[in-house]
């Protein structure tokens, strides 16, 4: 994209969020790859080396293997990760505090807008949370590196200390349903906002893809940050084929000097 064309483009996103009263952000693995988190799908991902077969949410409570190899997998240090929030996770939390965010809409699962100072309350994981474990059968929650801790122990198949019931990543698994209410109150989110801005993401996954769709359909602009394309370009006010830091490091300075005047 020639540096004018993004220019242009940044101006327009700029003065999008300006005139939005109610805007949404979403955003997928395009935005963590950035802080050095690999998009499991992609050539060197965790796909590579494990089978998704193997990883199946009916497999990992009926199958004690399952488990073994999904706790294996958790030893070897994936999803616990020193990640830090990147130049994307900064801007989208500045907007916040520029007082222009109704929420986050988030695929990924890295904690990594809370840590860049967006409230907890306005993110919304659609595909759950890496810093939590939980027991299937009383709901006790646990840290990851509490249960990673007794991983490294010698435990192959960690379970609840408080009932003995099965512990799982707080994180949603092939085959499992999004959390309910939190897929409720996105969803919900993505039909009222006037402005929904989509930052690394295909939109290939569903149900999760279906948020822009939804804003769309009750006639909310529609900004779509990207390095490929997505289904939804061709409905999109402003398409950026750049990376997310860059992007949205540029689109709130701007949005800061058009405030200043």
């Amino acid at each position: 994209m020639a540096p004018q064309e993004l220019d242009t483009l940044i101006d327009q996103v700029a003065d999008l969020i300006l005139n939005s009263r109610r805007m949404v952000v979403f955003t997928g693995a395009g935005v963590s790859t950035e802080s050095g988190i690999p998009d499991f799908r992609s050539p060197g991902g965790i796909w590579d080396r494990y089978d998704p077969e193997d990883f199946t949410y009916q497999k990992f409570i009926s199958d004690p293997e399952g488990r073994r190899k999904r706790w294996q997998m958790f030893k070897e240090g994936y999803l616990i990760t020193e990640a830090k929030p990147n130049p994307a996770h900064y801007a989208i939390a500045e907007l916040d505090r520029l007082g222009k965010l109704d929420c986050v809409i988030t695929q990924n699962i890295d904690y990594l807008h809370q840590r860049a100072g967006v409230p907890d309350d306005k993110v919304f994981e659609l595909h759950g949370n890496t810093q939590w474990v939980v027991c299937l059968s009383c709901g006790q929650r646990y840290p990851l590196t509490q249960i990673k801790a007794r991983l490294d122990q010698g435990e192959e198949i960690p379970d609840c200390e408080a009932c003995r019931g099965i512990l799982k990543p707080d994180i949603v698994f092939f085959g499992e349903s999004l959390p309910r209410e939190v897929l409720q109150e996105a969803t919900s989110r993505a039909y009222q906002c006037d402005l929904f801005i989509v930052i690394g993401s295909t939109l290939v996954v569903y149900p999760a893809a279906y948020m822009p769709e939804y804003a769309v359909e009750r006639g909310a602009k529609l900004v779509i940050i990207n390095l490929s394309s997505t289904p939804l370009d061709g409905q999109a006010t402003v398409v950026i084929r750049a990376k997310a830091g860059e992007a949205m490091s540029r689109v709130v300075k701007r949005v800061t000097e058009k405030i200043k005047g």
